[in-house]
């Protein structure tokens, strides 16, 4: 189902210091009218840097730049918040023409000390509610459209981070192919479907040591932001975008691991 003007359902938007509040404003630049979704209790069990009411604050933002948007709290380890949210922001602003998953579970752990619900929390949130959101817009498309058509854009963030990370990581490692098959299977609707991995982006996760480490393992001699990444989301996004598909993207300055 699709809309006069562009909707945008962002996920992970839950902190004003986040990529996901960057994607938000630079896609409320663009013109998108935006369904943001969030789940404070996570923000609250990480307790970043964050004010007494970021996804309201980040919401006005995007409506001072001409935007309507509609707020959609939703713990995504449930499996029936994806469609909940697809159904919301399709009822709330009239359509979807993007999907884009700047969302996440992310706590460390290792081989010999990651709980089963832990490793379990990382996949619902991370893997399924990916499939499962990917899942809502498709069956809202028609099964073929004219070739080259596109009715609708998907991008999710990913993560190189491994060892010391497991369930995060290899959760990551889960969405990337998720992802890429929605490019493949899904083509044929009239998707395009991408993957960003962004690199260290600091939203107040860093000590002064993990950003000299991450500064020193980038060639492009600084740490990612927010805009950086919203900048290749927007660009997915737009027509200009469109040939681009099935592809796991680094925008990171050229980190490498160290």
């Amino acid at each position: 189902m699709h809309s006069p003007t562009r909707v945008a359902l962002v996920t992970g938007v839950g902190r004003r210091r986040s990529i996901g509040a960057g994607l938000a404003l630079g896609l409320a630049r663009d013109g998108w009218d935006l369904a943001l979704g969030y789940w404070t209790p996570y923000d609250d069990r990480l307790d970043f840097e964050r004010g007494p009411d970021d996804p309201e604050a980040i919401a006005d933002e995007c409506r001072a730049l001409g935007s309507k948007v509609a707020l959609l709290p939703g713990d995504l380890a449930d499996p029936d918040v994806p469609e909940a949210l697809v159904a919301a922001t399709v009822e709330q602003l009239g359509g979807i023409d993007a999907l884009v998953m700047s969302h996440c579970e992310s706590v460390n752990s290792s081989i010999l000390d990651t709980s089963l619900e832990s490793w379990q929390r990382h996949y619902d949130v991370n893997a399924r509610s990916t499939w499962l959101l990917v899942k809502a817009v498709a069956e809202r498309l028609p099964e073929t459209v004219e070739p080259g058509a596109v009715t609708a854009r998907v991008v999710a963030l990913t993560s190189d981070h491994t060892a010391h990370n497991l369930p995060y990581g290899s959760s990551k490692g889960a969405l990337d192919r998720i992802v890429v098959a929605a490019a493949l299977e899904l083509g044929a609707r009239g998707v395009r479907a991408n993957v960003i991995n962004p690199g260290p982006v600091d939203t107040g996760w860093m000590n002064d040591e993990i950003r000299e480490m991450g500064t020193n393992a980038t060639p492009a001699g600084r740490l990612g932001t927010p805009q950086d990444t919203a900048d290749l989301v927007r660009f997915l996004l737009s027509e200009q975008g469109a040939w681009i598909t099935g592809q796991v993207l680094y925008s990171n300055g050229g980190f490498k691991t160290l």
